[in-house]
């Protein structure tokens, strides 16, 4: 038995939240700069230059990447053999959330109502956590702080199983068109396949957390994220919609088991500021 406080677990997550919103993954900074050198339109170029140019004042004057500084999800996997000490670990989680955006003055961009009572929360609170139970003795904690302007071109879809891989790429190629400059490309772009109607939303998030140098374990999917990336960068939308070879860094693919009438399909989008981090306790 292993003995974790939930204050660590808050000190993480805010240290955490800090230096996302300021640097890019460095698989993210990794792409956009080979993805700069296989341009050939200069409005391509001098978009990706930008992009550059933009993370390294972010990163040098700690200013935050992009004005949405998102909404944060968390997704914690706990070992079974953890126990947790210390204040609840929701109310840990949240706190860390609100401390860090008002730390470091980033946008607060959560309202306490989708509807009727649109009224920022003003701490960016609350955060969406998932947990999850697994063997071991570690806690890893996922943070992602999201920005919207590409989660509303996301999309879901309950396939029939006659449309198969075909009505799959249909659809995603389908959903980054429809999105276009409004997701901010390049893109990163996360597809879940199978599972429920709400689980295969968790799964297209989930892929998105994967670095961009990974591919699926089994080979029939990593051919189809391969097939999926070409078709979308043969768009032409390009880096923020000004045309070019970039549309899209990666396409990512997580699966599950799912039942013998159904094909879910979700397509859940990230913008070039790709902002999250693993950390394992």
């Amino acid at each position: 038995m292993r003995i974790i406080k939930t204050e660590m677990i808050y000190h993480t997550i805010k240290e955490v939240l800090m230096n996302i919103a300021h640097e890019y993954p460095e698989d993210v900074a990794y792409a956009l700069s080979s993805a700069k050198k296989t341009e050939t339109k200069r409005q391509a170029v001098s978009v990706l230059s930008m992009l550059e140019e933009n993370a390294t004042i972010a990163k040098e004057k700690r200013i935050p990447i992009c004005q949405d500084t998102g909404m944060v999800i968390v997704q914690m996997t706990i070992g079974q053999e953890v126990l947790l000490e210390g204040e609840d670990i929701n109310k840990s989680i949240q706190r860390a959330v609100a401390d860090a955006y008002q730390k470091a003055y980033l946008r607060n961009s959560v309202v306490c109502d989708p509807l009727f009572n649109r009224k920022n929360t003003g701490n960016n609170t609350p955060a969406i956590v998932y947990y999850q139970m697994v063997a071991g003795e570690q806690c890893e904690i996922e943070v992602i702080a999201k920005g919207f302007g590409s989660e509303n071109t996301s999309r879901i879809k309950m396939c029939k199983p006659a449309e198969g891989v075909v009505g799959i790429k249909e659809f995603v190629v389908e959903t980054v068109q429809l999105a276009g400059p409004n997701a901010c490309p390049p893109m990163i772009v996360g597809v879940g396949i199978g599972g429920s109607f709400d689980y295969v939303a968790f799964l297209a998030k989930k892929a998105l957390l994967r670095p961009l140098d990974s591919y699926n374990h089994l080979i029939e999917y990593e051919t189809l994220e391969k097939e999926l990336l070409d078709e979308i960068n043969a768009l032409g939308i390009g880096p923020m919609g000004l045309h070019g070879k970039t549309t899209a860094l990666k396409v990512n693919i997580e699966w599950f088991p799912t039942h013998i009438a159904s094909l879910p399909v979700a397509v859940n989008i990230n913008c070039h500021v790709s902002r999250h981090q693993k950390v394992v306790l």
